[in-house]
């Protein structure tokens, strides 16, 4: 139904362009959708993530996918490729996720250091969205070589906005894959904790976006960091600090050691169709744009749990 893209080209890792949903063949030879829909397990109300490093306190117009269910949802229901490594899935209650009006939104967790939102006031996002079209337009020819189709940022389906506050970014972007009659709507949401980014990314077509963004407000107030993981437990005497700030976030860096990103996957949807793109010239490009230099060595090097898998 959507195929999920395992790129560094969204580094969000987690996650996550993703890409308007069709009408699919059933989930699984001779099984009908309702009866794939019967044997996933549904959950509704307070819901702790895996790790408890997080919870969702969900309203009655969504439920949550635990993460084996959600890989069956992704691979046997979207049809993309297994392996991705998640913390669960959350989706609108009253839509058919198989139908072309179903969508969700994937979360990961990315434990890759207390990311400073010092930046939040001086990130131009005009520009950063012309650099992002380039870098984007540059990995074309990559994608190419390797028999997939061009693909086209067209701009901000909704502009970057972070609430300094209770520390959530959130933007959208509309993207067009070459020979696709419809574009994809990429929405991201980025909690900053003690440790890492909680990731949540919505798998929508544009025809949506008016529904999408408001349901992923509700998401965004709905998430958060158990005591002890939230962005205001970081102590700068024992927990590492994130090499990339607000605005690598945005262009979806997540940037690791050496200028190269540590996470090999992103969320990346693209109308039925698995997207290869060249890795290291975008993850350079990215680290040297926005990585956040360290002024000091960390305190823990250690590195962080990969639920990424695979925007």
């Amino acid at each position: 139904m959507r195929l999920i893209l395992a790129t560094l080209l969204s580094l969000t890792l987690s996650a996550p362009l993703l890409a308007a949903p069709e009408p699919a063949p059933a989930p699984a030879p001779q099984m009908t959708d309702q009866q794939f829909l019967a044997g996933l397990h549904f959950q509704t109300g307070k819901i702790t993530l895996p790790g408890n490093i997080a919870t969702l306190d969900l309203p009655p117009s969504f439920r949550y996918l635990p993460p084996e269910d959600a890989s069956k949802v992704l691979v046997d229901g979207w049809g993309n490729p297994p392996g991705a490594q998640t913390l669960g899935m959350i989706l609108p209650a009253d839509v058919n996720p198989l139908s072309a009006a179903g969508w969700g939104v994937i979360v990961t967790y990315d434990k890759d250091g207390h990311v400073k939102d010092d930046d939040a006031d001086s990130i131009n996002y005009t520009e950063l969205l012309t650099q992002m079209k380039e870098a984007i337009a540059d990995n074309n020819t990559a994608r190419k070589e390797q028999g997939y189709a061009a693909m086209t940022l067209i701009g901000w389906a909704e502009p970057p906005s972070y609430n300094k506050a209770q520390h959530k970014l959130y933007w959208a972007k509309e993207l067009h894959t070459e020979g696709s009659k419809e574009n994809g709507l990429n929405y991201n949401i980025r909690v900053l904790g003690r440790e890492g980014v909680l990731v949540l990314n919505a798998v929508a077509g544009m025809e949506q976006i008016a529904q999408v963004k408001s349901e992923m407000k509700n998401v965004t107030a709905f998430t958060d960091f158990t005591p002890g993981n939230r962005y205001g437990d970081f102590d700068s005497k024992t927990d590492k600090v994130a090499e990339y700030g607000l605005a690598a976030l945005v262009a979806g860096g997540i940037a690791a050691k050496l200028g190269f990103f540590g996470k090999m996957f992103a969320l990346l949807l693209a109308f039925k169709k698995v997207i290869l793109i060249g890795i290291a010239a975008v993850g350079s490009w990215l680290y040297k744009a926005f990585g956040r230099k360290k002024t000091e060595p960390a305190a823990s090097e250690a590195p962080g749990v990969d639920l990424n898998k695979r925007d």
